[in-house]
């Protein structure tokens, strides 16, 4: 049996916590913490490209190198991820699906990825909308090719990422979700009534709202359509590159903070110095500002941004208190992704992912990261 304490961070109350593998036990911690640190669940992010140098789309990664991307990964406070594969060639796509599933059984920590997400190939085709998604890959959606993916992935595949205007993109949502697997709309320029649709076949999520669409004012109607829409939840992209203030902030109004979650869509070159990189077989570069973009170019491919900066910057550009922030980075994700174990935060019978940080700056300082009751970082 392990305890931990601090300050939790959503009720702002000091509390020691048992635990094994799961938490045993929440109580007061008599005389309060000392310095200030803070306790909350381990994060949870629902898009990862890659990170530390390793692209999880690149089935040539080895299940070293996924590894060190996790360790890496548990220093930014996050305990549970989906490597996230994006549209490519079908054969490649597959490949890098049971890389991922084979380095998720062997690997010693494999446990973090808690599920994969496909973002692609089903999505919009027209620039803008599509992206730095490679246009040549994009194709309408077919659920053979989602059985194939599910085959390869030894049914870890949670969550597919699609554009609503494909004709038969109603029906396809209703097979996936009837399979458990969250459907979410993104890189579109769907009308309002294919949002509707999508709605009403069972797309819960929208993906990183505001970005991936071409979208120049963020008044568009399929913009406006998925903020009204109240079944859907919406990631978000809180860097310095991806969002104006001003649409971050009047999104969180309208969606609320219990429908909003934080992601981060790291790439390969997150926590790398900038320089060259590969996202899914594309060339891309990371800037000396931060921005991940494609190489010799300035459209955004992906971010190099860590949870633990999402959290301090949401705080800063959004106003939001440490308790909401943090909500948005665990309970939302874990509703939302459907990832059980962690649906109550700090509460007894949840897994024992945990994080202690301080705040330095505008962000946070990762302390340590448990998963499963044990130490990562």
């Amino acid at each position: 049996m392990m305890k931990c304490s601090g300050v939790d961070a959503v009720t702002g109350e000091a509390v020691v916590i048992e635990c094994d593998s799961v938490i045993r036990s929440v109580d007061p911690l008599i005389g309060g913490e000392d310095g200030e640190v803070y306790i909350a669940a381990g994060f949870i992010d629902l898009q990862v490209n890659g990170f530390a140098g390793v692209d999880f789309n690149s089935p040539a990664a080895s299940h070293e190198e996924i590894g060190r991307a996790i360790t890496a990964i548990f220093s930014t406070g996050v305990t549970r991820f989906f490597p996230t594969v994006i549209t490519g060639d079908p054969v490649e796509m597959l490949a890098a699906l049971r890389n991922l599933a084979a380095a998720r059984e062997s690997l010693p920590h494999g446990e973090a990825m808690a599920g994969f997400h496909v973002e692609g190939p089903h999505i919009s085709p027209e620039d803008g909308p599509r992206g730095a998604h490679p246009h040549q890959w994009v194709r309408p959606p077919d659920f053979d090719e989602f059985l194939r993916w599910q085959d390869a992935a030894q049914d870890h595949v949670r969550m597919v990422t699609l554009a609503p205007e494909w004709p038969d993109a109603p029906r396809y949502i209703e097979r996936i979700t009837q399979t458990g697997v969250v459907a979410a709309i993104g890189h579109t320029r769907a009308t309002a009534a294919q949002i509707r649709d999508a709605v009403s076949a069972g797309a819960r999520l929208s993906t990183h709202l505001g970005n991936g669409a071409g979208s120049k004012t963020r008044t568009e109607e399929f913009i406006t359509e998925q903020l009204a829409a109240s079944q859907l939840a919406a990631s978000f992209i809180v860097d310095h590159h991806h969002l104006p203030v001003e649409f971050l902030r009047r999104a969180l109004e309208v969606k609320g903070i219990e429908r909003s979650l934080l992601v981060t869509d790291a790439a390969a070159p997150a926590n790398c110095p900038p320089g060259p990189s590969v996202l899914g077989g594309i060339d891309v570069e990371l800037k000396e500002d931060g921005r991940v973009v494609l190489r010799g170019g300035s459209r955004l491919a992906g971010s190099s941004l860590r949870m633990d900066q999402a959290i301090g910057n949401v705080m800063q550009r959004a106003g939001l208190t440490l308790a909401e922030a943090i909500t948005m980075a665990t309970t939302n994700p874990a509703r939302v992704g459907r990832v059980s174990g962690r649906l109550r935060g700090l509460q007894p019978g949840s897994r024992a992912d945990l994080v202690r940080f301080r705040f330095a700056g505008h962000g946070l300082e990762i302390q340590e990261t448990y998963l499963s009751g044990q130490r990562v970082f």
